[in-house]
């Protein structure tokens, strides 16, 4: 647990804002706020997890150029930038099962240089918790980053809210955001209810060395069962091509593919890749995550807002889940360091309301898109094949339409905040 600097004395805390979650949404807000001078308090139930441990499960985020943005503007950039770079996504090869068509982006056609970048979670984890503690021992720190500890009761009113936490503080702040993941206490505290859909498929996950480079290149098969991405990755020790498995099987062929042995295991990784890679082997054991949707009927309920997977939650198709959770991120800043500016209050009904218009147009539409991809993608079904195949085609030649579709994909479409337009909060 990091020491808590001298804005934030004692046992009684009291702040402008309390992030309940540390995960890369909510340590992320924290930062961000922090560095514009608002005082935060982020409560983290857990310790950043470190590779080859029990905690450290494995995932990868691509993450997007705007999402890049974000994380500069909140100063974690410089952090994780080595790692960021050396999984740079310069261009993204899609494909559909043994067709001739298919659809390709080339980072030139956009000009904003890497469209993402492909970085370890840990790595993140580890680039948030270093700027936290960077921001609190800065003199007059605005952020006091706890972990571990958990709110275990919170209380709201129209003065402010007042957590208790695990380890006896109490909190008091004018704003909470809920950071705290898909089975959030913050949301279901406010009685916020969701809708929920399993699309009976599950991701498994590792990583891969490989005997040639990836020169930057995603790619994406869609099978029958659901997607398979390979996913460029910095070099580590001993292994100098690296590379993200994300493979989306049916629940019912999980347990196939996961319990392979490693030679076997790699052979099939081999038939779905190509020959591109050259030789494959596993370099971490393999992880599972069941997949599905998830969306919260609101995001903002008296001094409590939502952000990130405590808000929504999608398929790994379009590999936006965490993107739209930093576009949360920056919307919800901006507001509030606008209302301080103005000297209103960052938690007031007009300050959530703005955020909620800001952000549920965007989430809800990624999230029919994202749906209807992973319905129209995961089945064998020949006229769908046909018409996918055909789709791909058509957008891999209209040049005006796939830019279109880059730069959405990159985060760059729409109203967009000033820490994903590249200017400080």
């Amino acid at each position: 647990m990091t020491d808590a600097p001298a804005l934030f004395p004692g046992s009684e805390i009291a702040a402008d804002v309390l992030v309940v979650g540390g995960g890369l949404s909510g340590l992320t807000l924290a930062c961000a706020l922090a560095g514009a001078g608002v005082p935060v308090v982020c409560a983290d139930r857990d310790l950043p997890a470190v590779p080859g441990t029990d905690a450290f499960d494995g995932r990868t985020t691509a993450l997007a150029l705007g999402s890049r943005r974000v994380l500069e503007g909140a100063g974690v950039w410089p952090y994780m930038a080595e790692a960021a770079e050396g999984g740079s996504i310069w261009d993204i090869r899609v494909a559909d099962k043994n067709s001739p068509l298919f659809l390709h982006y080339d980072h030139q056609d956009v000009g904003l240089g890497a469209m993402g970048h492909v970085v370890d979670n840990a790595t993140i984890r580890h680039a948030l918790a270093e700027r936290a503690r960077a921001l609190s021992a800065e003199a007059g720190g605005r952020l006091l980053h706890l972990a571990p500890v958990a709110v275990t009761a919170l209380a709201r009113d129209a003065g402010g809210a007042t957590a208790e936490l695990s380890d006896g503080r109490r909190v008091r702040a004018r704003l909470v955001v809920g950071a705290d993941g898909k089975d959030s206490f913050c949301r279901k505290h406010a009685g916020i209810g969701v809708t929920r859909l399993r699309y009976g498929q599950t991701a498994l996950i590792c990583n891969i060395g490989h005997e040639k480079p990836h020169h930057g290149i995603a790619l994406e098969h869609f099978l029958p069962s659901g997607p398979f991405a390979v996913l460029p990755l910095c070099p580590v020790e001993g292994v100098p091509h690296r590379s993200s498995i994300v493979w989306s099987l049916r629940d019912d062929m999980l347990a196939l593919y996961r319990d392979l042995p490693d030679a076997a295991f790699a052979r099939e990784l081999e038939r779905r890749a190509g020959p591109w890679l050259g030789t494959i082997r596993p370099v971490t054991r393999r992880w599972s995550w069941p997949l599905g949707v998830m969306h919260a009927e609101r995001y903002v309920d008296d001094r409590l807002a939502l952000v990130g997977e405590a808000a929504h939650a999608m398929h790994p198709i379009a590999g936006q889940g965490l993107n739209m959770g930093l576009r949360d991120v920056a919307a919800l800043a901006e507001a509030v360091v606008d209302a301080r500016r103005l000297g209103l209050d960052p938690g007031g009904a007009d300050v959530l309301a703005r955020y909620q218009r800001w952000r549920r147009f965007d989430n809800v539409s990624l999230i029919a898109v994202t749906d209807a991809l992973t319905r129209l993608f995961s089945n064998d079904i020949a006229p769908l094949r046909l018409a996918r195949d055909l789709g791909m085609a058509a957008v891999h030649r209209l040049p005006p339409l796939k830019r279109l579709f880059m730069r959405h994909a990159m985060g760059m479409v729409g109203q967009l905040p000033r820490l994903i337009r590249g200017e400080p909060l």
